[in-house]
Parts: structure tokens; sequence; C-alpha cells
């Protein structure tokens, strides 16, 4: 264990700090050692668990992450947080079922949890209820104003189910507010170039991809970011006739 100038052991609250800061930062080779050396002396701290779980996930340990989450549960099991953190570990390994059952628990005790929200639509998207996902992001997108992925997500699931115009409307209405915001750019990119105008998509597509190069990837926008599969296809179709 690492000592302080003087010689004495860290104190939990310094070395939890640590940790969280290192997590927060994106350091989480160097975030998972504090968090274990915070868990070896205060066992029973349910968010040093929580944390060190996402800490896991994030270093390619769903099952540990998952492990944590309900350690973290069984001590505080009033707290949605670690319901939330086990939901996206169970997404990762491809259990749909368990991330939603974890997500509605929380949405049965708060029904406007926007982060829930959000990740159930993605969940039912992944189950291919096109229909539902978009009823959750705008779920979503209402419960916390200025959630711009949301409203996004929305978008695409429109796109999806073949409602053009409102999915062209609010991804015009985000890119005024964000001009920066990559994924409503290149949502518009497919969603223009499957309507004929090639121009303006060239156009939104050049401010993409200096912003976010990740929507070039086929692989990363379906598995990852998690697009429907029909906006994909139109981003596809207008990359490789663009290059």
């Amino acid at each position: 264990m690492p000592v302080s100038p003087g010689g004495a052991s860290p104190s939990v609250p310094a070395l939890f700090e640590r940790a969280l800061a290192d997590s927060r930062d994106g350091r989480f080779a160097e975030a998972l050692p504090l968090w274990d050396q915070v868990l070896e002396i205060a066992p029973d701290d349910a968010p040093a668990w929580s944390n060190r779980g996402n800490v896991r996930l994030a270093l390619g340990d769903p099952e540990g992450a998952i492990a944590d989450q309900e350690r973290a549960m069984t001590l505080d099991p009033a707290n949605p947080d670690p319901h939330l953190n086990r939901g996206t570990a169970e997404e990762a390994l491809g259990r749909w079922q368990d991330a939603a059952a974890d997500y509605d628990w929380i949405l049965e005790r708060d029904p406007a949890d926007a982060s829930a929200l959000y990740n159930l639509g993605n969940v039912r998207g992944s189950l291919g209820d096109w229909q539902a996902a978009r009823t959750s992001f705008e779920a979503a997108a209402a419960a916390r104003p200025g959630f711009a992925m949301a409203r996004s997500s929305a978008a695409l699931a429109a796109f999806q189910l073949g409602d053009l115009e409102e999915a062209e409307r609010e991804l015009r209405s985000l890119i005024r507010r964000y001009p920066l915001f990559a994924d409503a750019r290149a949502g518009l990119t497919a969603l223009l170039w499957q309507r004929g105008a090639s121009g303006e998509a060239e156009s939104h597509w050049a401010a993409a991809a200096g912003l976010d190069p990740r929507y070039r990837q086929e692989e990363w926008l379906l598995q990852i970011r998690r697009w429907p599969p029909r906006p994909v296809a139109a981003l596809e179709q207008f990359l490789h006739l663009d290059s």
C-alpha cells in the first residue's frame, strides 16, 4: 500500500478520491488497484464496489463488473446506480432481458430516470423493437432536457421506422442547437443521402467525419453506438459511393 509523505497509510477518503479521479479521467488500469485498496480497508463501502465494477467493465471484464455491482446491491439495496451499472455490463454480454429487468427495476421506482429510459431504449433496439426503442428515447429526452444523444437516438429510430420527416426535423433541430454534435450530423448525412440530397449530405458528412472519425466504422455504429440498421445501411452506401 502506498504511504503518505508522513509515513502513515492513506485514509479511505483520500484513496477513494484518488481512485475516483483516475476512473473519471479514464485511467482505469491505475484506478483498479486503488479501488482494491479501498475495499481491502472498507469492505462494506457500497459505492466503492460499484465504482470498481465500472472500472472492471471498462477494462473488459463484464462478469467481474456484475459481481461487484451485486455486492453493492447487497450493501445498499435501495440505490439505483448498481442496477444501472449492472445493466450496462449485461448489455456488454448481450444479456438483453437481464439488462431490461435492471432498467425496469429503476423505472418502477422512478419512471423519469433518464439514464434508465435511454439504456432501455438501446436494449429494445438491440431486440429489434424500434417502436418501443423510440418511445424510450423520447421519454429519456423529455425527462432530461438537453439530453442530445437521446434525441438523436429517437430521430434515428424514427428513420428506421420510415418517419423521415420527423427524423429530419429533429436532426436539424439538434444541429442548430449543437453544431459540433457528430451523431446528428452523421445521421442527417445518411437521411439526406437516402432522400437524394447528395450535396447537402456531403456537407454534413465533412463536419461529422472531422468531429468523430468512428462514424466511418459500420461495426462501431451497430455494436457500440447502436444505430438502427436502416440509417447504418444508408450511411454505408453514401460512404461507398463517396469514396
